[in-house]
């Protein structure tokens, strides 16, 4: 591919970031089984050491389940405080080789180095120099993934994990998406993977001998999407300025409700968290959805849209008591509420240029 522009992107993973946290700041910690929640009934697991990781113990796992899996678990509780002042730690450092920068969550962010500020010339040395930097900054580890486009390099920071980097350059990309089985595909989930095997797709290259008439026949919207990944192709920019396109947050409930102003108090707490947000952003929307998990676990959701954005607290409240009455009286208990804000003003924010240097060595 010599002769053709190439961007140099690098997706930054950090290892096992919360429990990584915690083990740093408590040294007892360090080779032991560690996860980041509480281990009540209704707890769930946020984060797991990757000696935890051995027994099977991963992230959104019951806390109960856990234990039964590793019962010598230590639980620390989350200190979401800390892991975001690390975060922008991580981030201060980041910004020392680019402005292009787009955060996914506090562990993990894309960095498009085509030009990056040091001036050096690979992304591989730019990439092993950023997690030096971080772990002589912070005492954590991190992974790196570094390929032409944002796809691929997410995949590859999962193949040196922990505390590793791992390259794909552009004459490898598409047989590197081939040889993958699609559970491995970012954005493909359970569901969609099981529909996918149903197909026969069970690999990349079995997604790429697929016709997009056929890929947007059975997927819709994402068809062109996987025509196009299943060639090693990904076209989306590195985007420091992307918007957020909601705002959300739920809470389990210790037991199942079945009291309407008990219900109706997660609600406004949930819809106190979404607002604070907004506050602190500036961020407004005119979509309000209240979501609602049962004791049986069945989810049901429901969404009222306005003409202007909701411009206080106290609509926000009248929003979303409003949809969570609409079920009223709850035909069974209820064990999860959430409040989420959507259908964003859209920002006028530009982007900044990508500027691809020549040749595949850009890579390495």
């Amino acid at each position: 591919m010599t002769g053709e522009r190439v961007r140099k992107i690098i997706h930054v993973d950090m290892d096992a970031f919360y429990a990584s946290v915690e083990q740093r700041d408590d040294p007892t910690l360090k080779g032991k089984p560690v996860a980041v929640g509480y281990p009540e009934k209704r707890g769930v697991v946020a984060a797991a050491s990757y000696e935890a990781r051995q027994f099977g113990v991963r992230s959104a796992l019951p806390s109960t389940t856990a234990l039964r899996k590793c019962p010598e678990l230590i639980f620390r509780p989350p200190r979401f405080d800390v892991y975001k002042a690390v975060s922008r730690q991580i981030h201060e450092i980041f910004a020392d080789y680019t402005p292009l920068i787009e955060p996914l969550s506090l562990d993990e962010a894309y960095l498009d180095v085509t030009d990056n500020l040091r001036g050096i010339p690979t992304a591989s040395a730019t990439a092993k120099e950023i997690r030096a930097r971080i772990l002589e900054e912070t005492g954590l580890t991190a992974s790196a993934g570094i390929s032409y486009c944002k796809f691929i390099a997410k995949l590859a920071s999962d193949f040196r994990k922990p505390n590793g980097q791992y390259v794909v350059p552009p004459e490898q990309g598409e047989a590197f998406v081939e040889a993958l089985p699609v559970t491995k595909f970012y954005g493909v989930g359970p569901v969609t993977a099981a529909k996918m095997h149903k197909l026969g797709i069970q690999t990349g290259a079995d997604m790429k001998r697929q016709s997009l008439a056929f890929l947007q026949a059975h997927f819709g919207k994402s068809g062109p999407w996987y025509y196009d990944i299943a060639r090693g192709r990904d076209e989306r920019p590195v985007r420091p300025d992307r918007e957020r396109k909601s705002s959300g947050s739920e809470t389990t409930f210790a037991t199942d409700l079945t009291d309407p102003d008990a219900i109706e108090a997660g609600v406004l707490a949930m819809a106190d968290d979404v607002w604070a947000w907004c506050e602190k952003t500036g961020g407004r929307g005119r979509t309000v959805t209240v979501k609602i998990k049962w004791a049986d676990f069945q989810q049901s959701t429901r969404s009222q849209s306005f003409p202007l954005s909701i411009d206080g607290r106290t609509k926000l409240h009248e929003a979303s008591l409003g949809l969570i009455r609409s079920v009223f009286p709850p035909p069974k208990g209820v064990r999860l509420v959430g409040v989420t804000l959507s259908n964003f003003a859209a920002a006028s924010a530009g982007l900044g240029a990508i500027q691809p240097l020549l040749g595949e060595s850009a890579l390495a």
